[in-house]
């Protein structure tokens, strides 16, 4: 798959509770074809603390309005410098990058699609496309409180939500595997993103119960090419870089303890 550099205009900086950005950024030509799961790395100027590229996960694609989406966590210098973009700058991205979730070859497969706080971000894109082929698609969202989560109405639009809280503040306290619908209702698919102790509960649900998943890696990421090694994964099939053979994978090639 063909990786360019684009600088794409900001078209707007939407805060999301109290330390998410939504950053919609558009381009006057068509944009490179980009699938669920993968990321971008963006360059992050005026900044003195700064030096490499952040990877970030594609949140939404607007192939007819030419807009890609980035949610961004604001939780160092180099994302809270993201967050003072404004519109009509330019942000320099290198893109699309890594592979991509699956799209499950039983048209009447029951989806669901579980993210915990950032990692809610490649679900949204993901669900519009499933939904767009008439998947059955339920998302199942964690966060710490009700003001924590982000994007609930989207998400709406492309499926039922069902949602947990720490602190019991919005949907089911607790976390996303303590939900009641995992023990109600029987699915075949299952994906998700977020903390790696959230993803490995997930995992284990899965393997526990015989069910497709697939995972999205937060490791952490330089170069986003597969030069640097620094976001190396042990698989069953030996060491891989997780920006190149990932950040999907599927937990049966992982050396997770399940």
């Amino acid at each position: 798959m063909e990786k360019q550099i684009l600088d794409l205009r900001v078209k707007s900086v939407e805060q999301l509770g109290f330390r998410y950005s939504l950053i919609k950024l558009t381009s006057d030509e068509s944009l490179p074809t980009i699938y669920p799961g993968q990321f971008v790395e963006v360059r992050v100027d005026h900044s003195s603390h700064t030096f490499l590229r952040r990877p970030i996960s594609v949140n939404f694609v607007d192939v007819e309005n030419r807009e890609l989406w980035l949610l961004v966590a604001q939780v160092g210098h180099g994302t809270r410098q993201l967050s003072k973009l404004v519109p009509n700058e330019f942000l320099n991205c290198l893109l699309p990058l890594g592979n991509h979730f699956t799209i499950p070859t039983d048209i009447n497969a029951k989806v669901l699609l579980i993210g915990g706080g950032v990692g809610v971000a490649p679900l949204l894109y993901y669900g519009k496309v499933l939904h767009d082929r008439k998947y059955d698609v339920t998302f199942l969202l964690g966060a710490k409180s009700k003001d924590d989560l982000v994007e609930k109405e989207l998400f709406e639009q492309y499926g039922e939500v069902c949602i947990t809280t720490e602190d019991g503040s919005l949907g089911e306290k607790g976390y996303v595997t303590n939900h009641s619908i995992l023990q109600k209702r029987n699915f075949s698919y299952l994906a998700t993103c977020g903390p790696k102790p959230m993803m490995l509960s997930v995992a284990r649900y899965a393997h526990a119960h015989k069910i497709l998943c697939e995972v999205s890696l937060e490791n952490k990421m330089a170069c986003g090419l597969g030069a640097c090694l620094c976001c190396v994964e042990q698989t069953k099939d030996g060491n891989v870089c997780v920006c190149k053979e990932g950040p999907v994978l599927n937990i049966n090639k992982l050396l997770w303890q399940l």
